[in-house]
């Protein structure tokens, strides 16, 4: 008689936890994305760099046309928290006719008289996970209403949604697709968030992208829940987000995603590190926890430093400290130190490293999630907020 293999499903482990477990949970489409990461931005990196031509002379294109250039980069939540991200890296390195700036669709389409102008020659940069959100598309419409020279490059991860389909046949339009696995299907964005960053990183700015970022965020995915599963151990209820410069918008993202996926239950905010003293300070207590995501720039890290000191004098709180390098003074310091360059070579800027720092605060958001008993593939099943926004009237200009 012929013995015939038994077929087993192959066990995955993301994050410490295998993937029966992680559907139990409703948690595995959050932690594929989260995960797939390194593998999405090196597809999307080489996608790019076949396009760079192309999307490089559509925007030199038009710097050429005029004499002053705003870019403004747009989107709603964590698609204008990319924006925030980018714009001080960008602003530093074109410090002539080109002006970055990062402004929300929410604050653009209910206030276009104070954003929009008419003589002012204006790229909109639209990131759009789903590119359906309303304020997304009314956006674009008011742009092209009021800005004489209106341009647009859409950045989405959905080539049927309404702000990539509504480019087709424009002239002034150029869209950038990102791979289809971006396009998260749970509620927070992660891979969406990152990879659509890249993309405008490659466009817009002078340095080319720094590719040592993948080797490291393919360790960092393997051996971060280890520190995330100590850190839990801890009974906090309020999470604080510092950082500098762009490390201080990437916190406003790191807190939101703390917020989506404890469905409110964690408190959590984001500050500048030296604008964290000036008030928001106040929310610490026995029950909160402090990440610093600390700069490779000399001159800024010696104020996250100080902050750091600061909170260890206090003595009230527990700080998870992330840092380029390993340092023995952070280390010191710091209740958990996180170095997410083992690599010989220094990354080249501190959007390569927020690009590291992200996947612990999406990694902490998910397993704080899953230990409050929360689904984070759906965490607001009761459609107090959705993956696309519903409920939002536009009103015409």
């Amino acid at each position: 008689m012929t013995t015939l293999p038994i077929m087993m499903e192959r066990v995955i482990i993301l994050f410490n936890l295998d993937n029966e477990k992680l559907e139990g949970l409703k948690a595995v489409h959050t932690a594929n994305e989260i995960y797939q990461q390194p593998t999405v931005w090196n597809k999307f990196v080489a996608t790019l760099n076949d396009q760079k031509n192309e999307i490089k002379n559509f925007v030199h294109s038009i710097y050429d046309k005029h004499d002053q250039v705003r870019v403004i980069m747009t989107g709603a939540g964590t698609s204008a928290f990319a924006g925030d991200t980018l714009v001080p890296i960008l602003r530093s390195q074109h410090k002539e006719k080109v002006q970055f700036e990062a402004i929300a669709t929410t604050e653009i389409v209910s206030n276009p008289d104070q954003y929009l102008f008419e003589d002012a020659a204006t790229i909109l940069v639209s990131f759009a996970r789903s590119g359906n959100s309303p304020e997304s598309v009314a956006a674009v419409t008011l742009g092209n209403q009021i800005v004489k020279d209106f341009y647009q490059v859409v950045i989405t991860c959905n080539k049927n949604g309404q702000l990539a389909t509504n480019s087709k046949n424009d002239e002034n339009s150029i869209v950038i697709l990102t791979p289809d696995e971006a396009h998260d299907q749970g509620f927070a964005m992660t891979s969406s968030y990152t990879s659509m960053m890249i993309a405008a990183y490659t466009l817009f700015s002078k340095k080319e992208f720094d590719l040592n970022v993948i080797p490291n965020a393919e360790k960092l995915v393997e051996k971060v829940a280890t520190t995330v599963d100590q850190v839990l151990d801890l009974d906090f209820d309020r999470i604080v987000y510092l950082g500098s410069g762009s490390l201080g918008q990437l916190a406003h993202e790191s807190a939101l995603k703390m917020l989506e996926l404890t469905a409110g239950k964690v408190v959590a905010i984001h500050e500048s590190s030296l604008g964290f003293r000036h008030g928001p300070k106040s929310i610490l207590n026995e029950k909160s926890i402090v990440t610093l995501f600390m700069s490779s720039d000399s001159y800024t890290r010696k104020y996250d430093l100080d902050i750091l000191r600061e909170l260890v004098l206090d003595g009230k709180v527990n700080v998870i400290a992330l840092t380029e390098k390993a340092d023995p003074e952070v280390e010191k310091l710091a209740n958990w130190t996180i170095a997410v360059n083992d690599g010989e070579h220094a990354l080249a800027n501190d959007f390569s490293l927020a690009l590291l720092y992200i996947i612990f605060a999406q990694v902490i958001s998910l397993k704080k999630s899953i230990q409050l008993g929360i689904t984070p593939d759906n965490p607001s099943p009761d459609g107090l907020v959705n993956r696309v926004v519903k409920g939002v009237t536009i009103y015409e200009k």
